[in-house]
């Protein structure tokens, strides 16, 4: 990887960090399902460019766990913040429905 993918990666992860650390601090503060959700999506595209920084940095080998030649974990971490996006946005909407 070249010096301008390490900044994009570096400034992405910088980001998300902030974006993660207030997250968390919203946490302690509530106990709704849909912002829990929404939270724990935030902290898992945190741990997606955090795996992605290990696989450029050569620290974790991303052949380790493929299968049919798709890395399995890499395909995880860059879905798991949709799926708890996508869980918020529903309880939101069922929420809604429901009253």
């Amino acid at each position: 990887m070249d010096a301008s993918g390490v900044a994009v990666l570096v400034s992405r992860l910088a980001t998300t960090a902030l974006a993660a650390f207030l997250a968390i601090a919203l946490w302690s503060r509530t106990r709704d399902l849909a912002w829990m959700l929404v939270v724990i999506g935030t902290v898992a595209g945190y741990a997606d460019i955090l795996y992605a920084l290990l696989v450029d940095f050569g620290v974790v080998d991303e052949r380790s766990g493929v299968l049919f030649g798709i890395p399995l974990a890499a395909m995880l971490f860059a879905n798991l913040p949709a799926l708890f996006y996508a869980g918020a946005f529903l309880t939101m909407i069922l929420r809604r429905r429901i009253r």
